[in-house]
């Protein structure tokens, strides 16, 4: 039990910009304390001493603001930076380096005993303050949970998944969409909606490229218009009065 806590401690100074000693950590990290404290109340759990196992457990939560059912699984290295408000439910599983911020609930979404109602976090998941994983999947290794997310399904190993009820991200064809969105804004000459490669909302990213293709339409339109008036052919007055497509506007507001 001490060894795993040296290992704690150090994971903390190592993740932990603000920790500037090991004595500083252990005396002042409600994380740590709670962990401490779980280990305690899971060992007494596994024994069937049921009542301990919750006591120490509702001990745990009175000192540290961190709720860690007895009968979760958590692995070696974990980081629950602040810590307030965090509950992790029963059949909970939190792997390996995972680092957990506050406000985060691991809950579950069935009532039936005896079934696996609460998530599984693999290796060196990062779930962000305020989000809520909600039933008995897995997050992948790696895999990333962005602050007041509600996650309802599986999220696979090394995404990203943000919003309510939270998408999956798939960096890989964001990142293609970014780039010709700036060439294309080049190319146009206004900007690209305020849109940057660190923009993570799917249905954000969605609305922008609606407009990146309404963008374009309009201006293939006036291109056919301008070449129809040269070749002579004079256009309906209401096409002509046609008001402008102001996307900077709508970008605006989709931000």
């Amino acid at each position: 039990m001490f060894s795993r806590l040296r290992e704690d401690l150090a994971s903390v100074r190592e993740r932990d910009p603000a920790a500037r000693s090991t004595w500083e950590v252990l005396t002042c990290y409600p994380g740590v304390h709670a962990l401490f404290l779980h280990r305690l109340a899971h060992w007494a759990w596994q024994r069937r001493l049921f009542w301990i196992g919750r006591f120490i457990s509702h001990v745990s939560r009175f000192l540290t603001g961190i709720e860690i059912h007895p009968g979760a699984h958590i692995g070696r290295r974990v980081f629950i930076d602040h810590g307030m408000g965090v509950v992790i439910g029963e059949t909970a599983e939190v792997g390996d380096d995972c680092t957990i911020y506050q406000a985060v609930t691991l809950g579950g979404t069935s009532l039936y005993r005896g079934t696996k109602r609460h998530p599984t976090l693999e290796r060196g998941v990062v779930v962000g303050a305020g989000a809520k994983v909600l039933g008995g999947f897995t997050v992948g290794e790696g895999a990333r949970i962005g602050s007041n997310a509600v996650v309802v399904k599986p999220v696979p190993a090394r995404a990203t998944a943000v919003g309510n009820p939270a998408r999956v991200i798939d960096p890989d064809r964001d990142n293609v969409r970014d780039e010709a969105r700036e060439r294309k804004a080049e190319q146009m000459g206004f900007s690209a909606y305020g849109v940057s490669k660190q923009m993570d909302d799917p249905l954000a990213k969605a609305l922008h490229g609606l407009l990146d293709h309404a963008v374009e339409t309009d201006r293939r339109i006036q291109v056919l218009i301008e070449r129809l008036e040269k070749a002579g052919m004079h256009l309906d007055q209401a096409v002509e009065k046609t008001d402008e497509f102001d996307a900077q506007k709508l970008s605006r507001m989709v931000d």
